[in-house]
C-alpha cells in the first residue's frame, strides 16, 4: 500500500490497530493466568471482552470504507507481547510478578491510546463522523483500563494496593 493521502494512512493505521487487537485477544487470557491477584485477573478479563468489542468495531470501519482489516503486522505490539512473555515466564514473588503485568499492561494501553487518538483525528479531518464516535469510544475504553490498572496497582481506599504488597 502507498501512503498517498491522509486516507491510506488512516486505512494502514487503523489495520495496525486491528493486528494490535487481535494480538491482544489471545495474549489477554495468559496474562490473567499469569496474574495472582483477583482484582488484577479480573480487569484483565473485562479488558479482554472489550477487545473483542474494539475488533468488531474495527471491523465495522473497514466495512463502511468496504476494505479489509487485513494487511498490517503491528511491529510495536509484536514487541511489547515479547517483553511481557519474557517477564512471564520469569520466576518470581507473586506480588512482583503481578506488578510486571501490570506494567506490561500498561505500556500496551499507552500504545493503544496513541493510535486510537490519532486515527480518531485523522477521522475527523476525513469527515467520517460515524468512525470518529466508534474510534471515541474506544479511546475511552482504553483510558478506563489504564486507570482501572493504576487503581489495581496503588490500591484504594483502606486497601493495600499491588505496588505495596510487591516492596515487602
Amino acid at each position: 500500500m502507498s501512503l498517498m493521502t491522509l486516507k491510506d494512512l488512516y486505512i494502514e493505521q487503523l489495520r495496525d490497530l486491528y493486528h494490535a487487537e487481535t494480538q491482544l485477544l489471545d495474549t489477554l487470557p495468559r496474562m490473567a493466568g499469569a496474574a495472582s491477584n483477583s482484582r488484577l485477573k479480573d480487569a484483565i478479563m473485562t479488558h479482554l471482552d472489550e477487545t473483542r468489542d474494539h475488533a468488531q468495531r474495527l471491523e465495522r470501519i473497514f466495512g463502511s470504507l468496504s476494505v479489509n482489516p487485513r494487511g498490517e503486522v503491528c511491529h510495536a505490539m509484536l514487541g511489547l507481547m515479547k517483553e511481557a512473555d519474557a517477564l512471564l515466564e520469569q520466576p518470581g514473588d507473586p506480588d512482583v510478578k503481578d506488578a510486571a503485568v501490570i506494567a506490561c499492561l500498561q505500556r500496551i494501553e499507552h500504545y493503544e491510546i496513541a493510535g486510537y487518538g490519532t486515527v480518531k483525528t485523522f477521522a475527523k479531518h476525513l469527515e467520517y463522523d460515524d468512525h470518529v464516535k466508534e474510534l471515541d469510544h474506544v479511546l475511552q475504553q482504553e483510558g478506563d483500563a489504564d486507570k482501572k490498572l493504576t487503581r489495581v496497582a496503588e490500591g484504594g481506599w483502606m486497601v493495600t494496593g499491588i505496588n505495596q504488597e510487591a516492596t515487602r
